[in-house]
């Protein structure tokens, strides 16, 4: 099947392996506009999930309305308001009716601060961090960028923790090979520069075992992290330099730039999920196409059905 206009080979299997691992029942905070119904139902009448609609009963209802869309077969957690819609979400995963919680048309802060209460959350003692799963037209694989959307300027032990959940999700979709670039400006550790202090410090601990799964390799630089030209004009012998599947940021906002260039730039389709709570976590944004909301869907359907059966899902 096709969900975008732009062919997305990896996008398109990983949508029908989901399909066929689904559906799997997700708590949807406060959808209260056309975005979020929309992509809900979309996303239901391929098999990839069962919804649970939590937010304001009225504001739902009218919001289908006006965009002419059926919600009638679907249950609907009346609220008050979009705090009360992230509780009650967030209890309903708790509660084990839902496998996945996925952001409807409140503020991402309002719903990870339900996901984040010490008593009432969902956090585990793995720190949560977003990763794009991107399919970039020209390459041969996917390509995984992290943190881009939650851990702001993430520390030395917050990385270790941003590392091991993007390698955990590649192999859920069954990379054949890890392959993890920690992203600096340039590819050689400069004291001024604490990004590369960062990236020498990583690579260190996967040698020592503490981060596992992967070949892990920095700093790179972006062109000498997926360039196999670029890496041997430097001069770089190593398995990541120029064959990287996982970016991992310095920062929030290079990893978001990095991943929002690809996909408005460079064609690209971008799913997001947070991993590193008790569930998979689907954070769209209105600007995302519905290609995109698709494949967050199916990649957190992959997520939830390899934890609930404790068995991987085929390659993509």
């Amino acid at each position: 099947m096709t969900v975008s206009s732009v062919p997305h080979p990896y996008f398109d299997r990983l949508i029908d392996l989901a399909r066929a691992a689904g559906p799997v029942t997700v708590a949807l905070a406060h959808p209260c506009d056309r975005h979020a119904l929309e992509a809900a139902l979309h996303a239901a009448r391929l098999g990839l999930i069962s919804p649970i609609l939590v937010g304001p009963r009225a504001r739902i209802e009218r919001a289908a309305a006006e965009a002419d869309l059926d919600i009638s077969a679907l249950p609907l957690h009346d609220t008050e308001h979009s705090h009360a819609s992230a509780r009650r979400a967030v209890e309903l995963v708790r509660d084990g009716s839902a496998a996945i919680l996925m952001k409807g048309s409140l503020h991402t802060d309002e719903l990870m601060g339900a996901v984040v209460a010490a008593d009432t959350g969902l956090r585990t003692a793995r720190r949560l961090s977003h990763c794009f799963v991107l399919d970039v037209p020209g390459r041969d694989e996917p390509l995984i960028i992290t943190d881009a959307a939650v851990n702001i300027i993430p520390t030395l032990s917050d990385k270790v923790d941003i590392v091991q959940n993007a390698i955990d999700l590649a192999h859920i979709l069954r990379f054949p090979e890890v392959r993890v670039a920690i992203l600096a400006a340039v590819e050689t550790v400069n004291a001024k520069m604490p990004s590369t202090i960062d990236a020498a410090a990583l690579c260190k601990m996967a040698d020592r075992g503490q981060i596992t799964g992967a070949l892990v390799d920095g700093p790179l630089a972006m062109d000498n992290a997926i360039d196999p030209e670029a890496a041997a004009i430097k001069d770089l012998v190593s398995p990541v330099a120029g064959r990287a599947n996982i970016l991992v940021a310095p920062d929030l906002e290079a990893g978001n730039m990095l991943a929002k260039s690809l996909s408005f730039m460079a064609n690209a389709a971008a799913a997001g999920i947070v991993l590193g709570a008790r569930v998979p976590l689907v954070l769209t944004s209105r600007a995302d196409s519905l290609a995109a909301r698709l494949a967050s869907c199916a990649v957190a359907v992959l997520v939830a059905q390899s934890r609930l059966t404790g068995v991987k899902t085929l390659g993509l």
